[in-house]
């Protein structure tokens, strides 16, 4: 739960146990349910008092100040059998409660209540949440029952599944310096949709005016495969062991109007960039919004929709803001979790 960009020397590890400890009791309906809460009070709309609001009965609030306090906090939870935990924070708050949670609540998990108030809240867009809803709005819309499930993207290192860490938006390559870049622009006050915009318009610019040696046409060496052991394909323009930008998510909505992956029914869909030809990122507006044509595709563009991916990368990616190290994993969707929706 940092403020800035802070690279992990590894995965998180996960602790398998036994299923009857794994298995989430759902308790019997209670008149109010009996929530809890997870609040980052470093989070960007939660730096001036309780974003939470005031608290009605039924409500248990934790507070961690380190993220090796979740699974203490989440066990917790899990033994008081509450209805719903509610993440008070922003996407990144959202990835350390899912993987500090795996070891708790197995694939078994109460319902989830997100309350947007990060920087970045592209989980919450994808669930339709409006700006500033509050921990009240969430528990009455709990009461009606609305919930939508989505599948958390498990990224697991290949040699130990059990070092994993789970999120829903991945990046590699030129994402990693527009990620950084992101950061930037949140000091000049864009956030959400007007941050990914400001974001994705300076990048492009850079990789289409740059010279050779810009570091924003400098491609990163990744070797990507598909379920079955085949190497997705490779369009030239940068050495065959090097991409230019992945993009990998299980998110069905995106903030700013982008839908690179409309139309894929596969849990798990990656956009690939083989290179920073220009002819290639003149278009990468199209491709962002799902109408990438042929051309396009030809050019080294790639859409791969798939249960797991296997990814091997010389250099750290990216997941929900916050760097983790190179090495060879395997991507899939987890389980469906359900979110509560208004």
């Amino acid at each position: 739960m940092h403020k800035t960009i802070h690279l992990f020397d590894r995965l998180p590890q996960v602790d398998a146990r036994e299923e009857a400890e794994t298995e989430f009791v759902r308790p019997s309906m209670r008149k109010e349910p009996l929530i809890g809460v997870i609040r980052n009070a470093r989070s960007h709309r939660n730096n001036n008092g309780n974003a939470s609001g005031d608290l009605p009965a039924g409500v248990l609030v934790a507070t961690p100040e380190k993220r090796g306090e979740l699974p203490t906090i989440l066990a917790d939870f899990a033994a008081k059998q509450v209805d719903c935990i509610a993440i008070d924070g922003g996407d990144g708050t959202v990835r350390d409660i899912l993987t500090c949670g795996a070891g708790v609540f197995g694939d078994s998990w109460p319902d989830l209540i997100i309350l947007p108030n990060g920087k970045t809240n592209a989980l919450g867009l994808d669930l339709g949440l409006p700006p500033g809803w509050s921990l009240a709005e969430a528990i009455a819309a709990v009461k009606r029952g609305n919930t939508v499930r989505r599948r958390p993207m498990v990224i697991a290192q290949r040699e130990n599944p059990a070092a994993q860490v789970r999120g829903f938006i991945m990046g590699a390559g030129v994402f990693n310096r527009a990620i950084a870049l992101g950061q930037r622009s949140h000091d000049l006050g864009a956030f959400n949709a007007a941050a990914v915009g400001v974001t994705a318009a300076w990048s492009v610019l850079q990789a289409l005016l740059g010279r050779a040696g810009n570091p924003w046409r400098r491609g990163t060496y990744m070797k990507l495969r598909t379920s079955d052991g085949a190497e997705i394909p490779h369009a030239g323009g940068l050495p065959a062991d090097e991409r230019f930008l992945v993009l990998a998510s299980t998110l069905a909505n995106f903030p700013a109007g982008l839908d690179p992956f409309r139309g894929m029914e596969e849990p798990l869909r990656m956009a690939v960039l083989d290179n920073p030809r220009r002819g290639l990122l003149l278009r990468i507006g199209s491709l962002m919004r799902g109408n990438a044509s042929d051309a396009t595709l030809r050019r080294g563009a790639h859409l791969v929709g798939d249960e797991t991916l296997e990814v091997d990368i010389a250099d750290s990616f990216i997941l929900d803001g916050e760097a983790f190290p190179s090495g060879h994993y395997i991507l899939s969707a987890g389980t469906p979790l359900r979110f509560v929706v208004p």
